[in-house]
């Protein structure tokens, strides 16, 4: 019988994942200031936390919750067909993803944290 795939946090996305955690972008570290520490409604969330070959700006695993923060590069049509790759990839996973766009986190912040909280209790 064949082993069970690891799909969360595989080791060979390890370092990536440190690195990525090591270098948030301005955005990332905004809105991780108000969602680490269990901050939202009691719900814990990972930064850098992988799922499959991707690896999620954040995950809270009790709700099974993808927030991505999006920037330039998502805005191209190339950007735009592989999020909805990824969205359908994690979807197929039960994972459910909200989008924002970097510069919304800094403008609209408590908006955001509405619709994060809104996510909540999605299963």
């Amino acid at each position: 019988m064949k082993p069970k795939e690891q799909l969360h946090n595989k080791p060979i996305l390890k370092q990536i994942r440190k690195d990525l955690r090591n270098n948030l972008t301005p955005a990332e570290a905004e809105l991780w200031k108000h969602l680490k520490n269990s901050a939202q409604d009691d719900r814990k969330f990972r930064r850098q936390h992988s799922a499959g070959t991707y690896v999620l700006d954040f995950y809270c695993p009790q709700e099974r919750l993808a927030i991505e923060l999006d920037g330039q590069g998502h805005f191209s049509t190339a950007g735009q067909e592989q999020d909805a790759e990824r969205d359908a990839y994690l979807d197929s996973l039960g994972i459910k993803v909200l989008r924002f766009e970097n510069k919304y986190v800094f403008t609209h912040l408590e908006e955001v944290l509405d619709k994060i909280r809104a996510g909540f209790n999605h299963l």
